[in-house]
């Protein structure tokens, strides 16, 4: 695991305002004032206006002017740099992913949430439930925090099981239980999940999966326990997530959360009795069936059995080296396999975040650039695929159902 921290404050223009910074943007630019407000797309009148204290500049005036200069509205009202992830010295992995691939994959996401906090348009968070520190062992409070999560979900077994949710169902549950947002994404190399929360947001990202999809919903799973315990205060970068031994004990907890959340010792005993023989063995088939039903890799259900002495160590052993295909082809699921497969291997936004956005785009307060940003995409191809009947439209111009100015959010 790798912590990361989040540089960034404000410039050394302490007194300036939000004229004296457009101004600035304009000296950089080395245009005249009529050519830079024709390259922004305000008539010179309007631009005069704002930069005489006249004219309140509005959210979309500032929107553009920080699609021209390179800024972001967040300078442009505060002179607060962007948040940018640096890395921290704490890792434990063989070999750390560059820190520009992680900046660059956070700051997609970071830069949309710093957009919708602008404009009073962030998805309100719901409390998360407590960490019992009175438990004291780690252990403890990853299996506690587990339950809590579950009842949270309102999964209790056995009206409901969490077994029962696809992927992409748990995700959209995650997001209304905890308000947190989840992406399937492209990762650095060596990276399966990052993981970073704030007062304002709470965000999980997932590499897609281009065969072990179970590898996925674990490392899920596992990032949410780090969501729930407060442990992602700061951006942490997740290498090699598995069901095994670390040492970090935050690590160790949200393992442990993981197992309980997608594998509960209750439902996983009373489904072992029901595949076991009159020995209390498994056969493969009997083992698949579980793996099948938990849509956990046999690794992780062989490594759970065996913490409930449900087998011996041998027999973990021997499970660990099936594979989750294999295992769907003897449990007779392998349109199921298929099915899960074809699902993790695409990239998939938050729909929270872009959905925001995008009412944001057709009220009128920024432009369409901060989607296209997040969904890492062009943005004329974007306007092209949400407003084909309109092509000759410059795509940097949002809809404004009529509204001249917009909401005015700065008054000189």
């Amino acid at each position: 695991m790798i912590a990361i921290f989040a540089s960034g404050g404000y410039c050394g223009h302490m007194n300036e305002t939000v004229i004296d910074r457009v101004r600035r943007v304009m000296d950089a630019a080395s245009m005249s004032q009529a050519a830079f407000a024709e390259k922004v797309g305000l008539t010179p009148d309007k631009l005069s206006k704002s930069l005489k204290g006249v004219r309140r500049f509005t959210s979309l005036d500032l929107a553009l002017i920080a699609e021209v200069s390179g800024k972001t509205v967040d300078w442009l009202l505060t002179g607060r740099e962007s948040l940018h992830p640096a890395f921290a010295a704490r890792t434990t992995a063989e070999s750390a992913p560059r820190r520009d691939h992680v900046s660059d994959v956070a700051g997609r996401f970071t830069a949309a949430y710093e957009v919708l906090e602008l404009l009073g348009q962030l998805p309100a968070l719901p409390p998360l439930p407590s960490v019992r520190t009175e438990l004291g062992r780690y252990v403890d409070q990853g299996e506690r925090l587990a339950q809590d999560a579950v009842s949270a979900l309102g999964l209790a077994a056995p009206s409901r099981s969490l077994a029962d949710l696809e992927t992409d169902v748990l995700i959209t549950a995650c997001a209304q239980a905890f308000g947190v947002d989840v992406a399937v994404t492209r990762l650095p190399d060596g990276v399966d999940g990052l993981t970073w929360q704030t007062d304002t947001f709470r965000l999980i990202l997932i590499g897609p999966a281009e065969n072990a999809w179970t590898r996925q919903r674990f490392t899920l799973a596992h990032e949410l326990g780090h969501i729930l315990a407060r442990d992602a205060q700061d951006l942490v970068v997740e290498s090699h997530v598995a069901p095994g031994r670390q040492k970090d004990l935050t690590e160790v907890r949200a393992n442990v959360f993981a197992s309980n959340l997608l594998m509960p010792a209750p439902e996983v005993r009373l489904q072992f009795q029901q595949v076991a023989d009159h020995d209390g063995g498994l056969t493969d088939e009997a083992f698949s069936k579980l793996v099948v039903r938990f849509k956990v890799s046999p690794s992780a259900l062989a490594a759970r059995l065996s913490q409930l002495r449900l087998i011996d160590a041998k027999s973990a052993a021997h499970y660990r080296g099936l594979t989750t295909e294999i295992c769907h082809l003897l449990a007779g699921a392998t349109n199921t396999f298929q099915r899960q497969l074809a699902w993790a291997a695409d990239e998939r936004f938050p729909v929270r975040v872009a959905s925001a956005l995008y009412r944001c785009y057709a009220d009128g307060e920024t432009t369409l650039r901060p989607l296209a940003g997040l969904l890492g995409v062009d943005v004329d191809q974007l306007h092209d695929i949400l407003d084909p009947a309109q092509p000759d439209t410059d795509a940097s111009e949002p809809i404004t159902n009529g509204a001249e100015e917009g909401d005015l959010i700065f008054q000189p």
